[in-house]
């Protein structure tokens, strides 16, 4: 599956950009998820009771919200080159201190701060748009991300055998260094192989920093708007760790928690008007505007397909092991053909953006996907276990090809906030798992699924109504003043 300009055995140009790229953020989740598979060493190790491990999953997605929107940000000032490596490096760090923890608190502590690294998947959205044109970057921002996200899958698959190697009661602390001892290494080879742009090209940067500028007064309010589910996500995290529920925080924590997301929020929109207050005093010229609607449609297909993606994957073996009396191993196995489907699907999803349109690419995996949610809805057991399988992967492709869908357009909205836009975007993958997750907290698999497709269902409203199909080209503004244009179909 590979464009006739996209030669994917070839290790040089921008086909060594997208090699070097899809490969540092298959480590960033093979860092990100490298505790998963080794729970229950660690539940063995420190005596961890069933609320004290469900505390550690929602603190290794927490910090995953913010820390996307901050890297966005920067790696729209400093670029993709110094920023996966970077992140790369700080994270092995962090990883070599959660093998080393002694206690609880300390396990519980560098497994939030680890969630940073999942913050990779922003910095190669702006590398490959750099590299690539806009005919190609939906394959190739799908294959960054298909690939990538298998990184996940890969430590499932590998770490228990590896740990096991390494033999003893702290196999599972040296299985888990090793992959921090690759970050490391990996983030070297990255900065000095990489480059941020072709030869001869510009890198545009925000003309500001500390917040995402936008072009008009009805933007300046969407985008106020959009800003507040990202804090309500955390609100809702910060809920699930404070008391009736997992009682890992207390009273007076929660509380404190709660004034200071509002706090950070008040900052927020001060920087959000001390950015775009211009907006209020004169028209911003047409030929440097941009519809931040573009944006706020993205970050909903995202909430509904990569939401719902990391949500499902965090249900669905106990889901199988229930319905169909199946063992532990078994019901993992069945259910982690969802997580493979990306090495396909991704990819697909932005190829036939490139091909076929953006606008009506989406629309149809969004209707399929939320069909797909409904078939789900029904499995129970009476299936035969291999049609639920079936319809579980089918549903898959349409999810993850959605989600290629919505990066083949994320790059061609506006360059020099591309990395803030996809910053944006992928934090709200993050809050549609908070709040499907939360909806499973209360009711059946059923009604789980149904919730999805129906969100499914008005997020493909809003684009049938609301999305524009990129067209013509954007305008960047060189640093002596010359305007480049950057063909976007």
């Amino acid at each position: 599956m590979t464009d006739a300009k996209l030669k994917l055995l070839s290790f040089s140009g921008k086909t060594r950009i997208l090699h070097l790229s899809w490969l540092a953020f298959f480590l960033c989740f093979f860092v990100w998820f490298n505790h998963a598979p080794l729970l229950g060493a660690i539940r063995e190790t420190f005596g961890l009771t069933d609320q004290e491990v469900k505390a550690l999953l929602i603190l290794n997605v927490a910090l995953t919200i913010p820390a996307r929107i901050i890297v966005g940000m920067l790696v729209d000032k400093l670029g993709p080159r110094i920023m996966f490596a970077a992140l790369l490096s700080i994270s092995s760090v962090i990883c070599f201190g959660f093998a080393l923890a002694d206690d609880y608190e300390q396990l519980a502590l560098l497994r939030f701060l680890l969630g940073f690294v999942g913050a990779g998947f922003v910095v190669g959205i702006r590398l490959i748009a750099e590299w690539f044109p806009a005919r190609e970057v939906g394959l190739a921002e799908g294959i960054y991300g298909g690939w990538g996200n298998f990184g996940s899958a890969a430590a499932a698959l590998t770490l228990p055998t590896l740990a096991m190697l390494y033999g003893g009661e702290n196999g599972w602390r040296y299985a888990i260094a090793t992959t921090g001892a690759i970050a490391l290494v990996y983030s070297f080879v990255f900065y000095f192989s990489a480059r941020n742009t072709p030869k001869g090209s510009t890198y545009f940067k925000p003309k500001k920093t500390g917040a995402m500028e936008v072009t008009s007064k009805g933007d300046f309010i969407l985008y106020v708007i959009m800003n507040l589910p990202l804090y309500g996500a955390l609100a809702i995290l910060t809920w699930k760790l404070g008391p009736g529920n997992l009682e890992m925080l207390g009273e007076a924590v929660v509380i404190t928690l709660y004034g200071s997301l509002a706090l950070i929020f008040l900052y927020q929109l001060f920087h959000i008007h001390r950015i775009n207050k211009h907006v209020f005093e004169k028209p911003v010229p047409e030929i440097e505007r941009y519809s931040f609607k573009q944006v706020a449609i993205l970050n909903l297909a995202y909430f509904v397909t990569f939401g719902s993606e990391l949500a499902v994957v965090s249900m669905l073996p106990l889901f199988f092991q229930d319905t169909f009396q199946l063992s532990a191993v078994m019901a993992g196995m069945l259910a982690s053909g969802y997580a493979f489907m990306n090495l396909v699907s991704r990819p697909s999803g932005g190829l036939f953006s490139d091909k076929f349109g953006r606008r009506k690419t989406m629309l149809i995996l969004l209707a399929c996907l939320s069909l797909g949610y409904v078939l789900m809805s029904q499995i129970d057991a009476q299936w035969p276990l291999f049609l639920a399988v079936a319809v579980t992967m089918l549903c898959s492709f349409f999810v993850q090809a959605g989600e290629g869908a919505v990066f083949a357009m994320v790059p061609l909205i506006k360059r020099r906030l591309t990395g803030q836009i996809a910053g944006m975007t992928g934090a709200y993958g993050n809050v549609g798992a908070v709040v499907f997750l939360t909806v499973l907290s209360f009711v059946s698999p059923m009604a789980f699924f149904l919730t999805i497709a129906g969100a499914a269902v008005l997020t493909l409203v809003l684009v049938y109504f609301f999305m524009e199909e990129p067209r013509g080209a954007m305008v960047e503004t060189l640093p002596d003043g010359t305007v480049q244009m950057i063909d976007v179909h």
